[in-house]
């Protein structure tokens, strides 16, 4: 039976664990040939992106609903987020090592993104969206907070034409596994970093591209 404990063992071994479907109880652990990170210094917001965050109203919330995230980034017709996942993320969540950031638009929660965190690394497991680039937008303020908190590796485990668009890049095995060594070493708070405002935000994003 995989424990929090087990499951953050693998994540410093390189390994994340998934399922088939959310009808399969069972996991089994993956690790890529090639692995998705996000450069920090390379996230690319698009000029539309940074419209929408300066004209449309949001609030983000750090942590406030990371249950109701998870299981929003599992509400799909396919998903590897079975339910013996969703609980090992919320006791994660328990032990500070899981985190959530989500977009609240007219009192809703139309987009977000949560992840694992484990040294100076974070390991980004999914994100939703219900509004136009509503996850665009928790992925810059993620990023922004990431840089923020001294964050060394933002693995995205791997690269879809999504995170492609965002800068993402995939590496190779022995690459990812040097860079996660590093990260481990050193320690970084998720929760420590204030949220900017849109202004600062889109600033601090224009002058790291």
């Amino acid at each position: 039976m995989l424990t929090p404990e087990l499951m953050l063992a693998g994540y410093a071994k390189g390994i994340f664990p998934m399922a088939e479907s959310r009808d399969d109880d069972a996991l089994h652990w993956v690790d890529p040939r090639l692995r998705g990170i996000l450069p920090l210094d390379g996230f690319h917001m698009s000029r539309s992106l940074r419209r929408r965050i300066l004209r449309e109203p949001h609030e983000i919330r750090v942590d406030a609903t990371f249950s109701e995230i998870v299981a929003a980034c599992a509400a799909r017709a396919e998903t590897w987020i079975n339910t013996p996942l969703m609980q090992l993320y919320d006791m994660l969540h328990a032990r500070g090592h899981a985190h959530s950031l989500g977009v609240w638009q007219d009192g809703t929660l139309t987009g977000g993104v949560f992840g694992v965190t484990l040294g100076r690394a974070f390991f980004g497991e999914s994100m939703f969206s219900i509004r136009s680039d509503a996850s665009k937008i928790a992925l810059a303020y993620l990023v922004d907070r990431l840089r923020a908190a001294e964050i060394a590796l933002f693995d995205t485990q791997f690269v879809t034409p999504h995170l492609a668009s965002l800068g993402a890049v995939e590496i190779s095995r022995a690459d990812y596994h040097s860079l996660l060594a590093e990260a481990l070493e050193g320690t970084a708070s998720f929760t420590s970093p204030k949220t900017p405002s849109p202004q600062l935000l889109v600033q601090r994003s224009t002058q790291m591209s």
